[in-house]
């Protein structure tokens, strides 16, 4: 897959993503003000409920926006051989049994994941271990990750 595909796709799941979070904290809202909802004794607490969850998804909203914004300002940079890997990198790795598993490293939206055909490609972000340990390497080089040996096999 392309990287600027990629990212439109991010982009696209990411606004998907808090319309639907957006929605979900309108209707907690509005169950949390609604009248019938109103407290009648201290074991009535539906409306407490609803209104900790209108907040956790605002919250949690926000926070998706925020990662929105990062991406549709993201200048794709292509992997740079003397510099090693790098954030907007695309990066496939290999295990022992020849297994692979595709990554783009991104600012933030750790786990979101994109198929794109057969293909799974997962965010992850230089403030997880794999993230962490990616950052500067070059291809053929390896990593370790939980016990299990890596190998860099491109990047892009």
């Amino acid at each position: 897959m392309d990287k600027s595909t990629l990212l439109a796709r991010i982009i696209g799941a990411l606004a998907e993503d808090a319309e639907t979070l957006r929605r979900a904290a309108q209707s907690a809202y509005e169950t949390a003000t609604a009248e019938e909802n109103i407290a009648e004794n201290k074991y009535d607490t539906l409306g407490l409920e609803a209104s900790y969850l209108a907040t956790g998804q605002a919250r949690r909203t926000a926070e998706i926006r925020q990662s929105l914004l990062t991406y549709q300002q993201l200048q794709l940079r292509d992997y740079d051989p003397g510099a090693g890997i790098q954030l907007s990198n695309l990066v496939v790795l290999e295990d022992q049994r020849g297994q692979q598993r595709t990554l783009f490293l991104g600012p933030h939206a750790a786990g979101l994941k994109i198929i794109e055909g057969r293909q799974l490609i997962t965010v992850i972000t230089p403030l997880s271990p794999l993230g962490q340990q990616l950052l500067g390497k070059r291809v053929d080089d390896e990593v370790s990750v939980a016990g299990q040996d890596l190998l860099v096999i491109s990047a892009q």
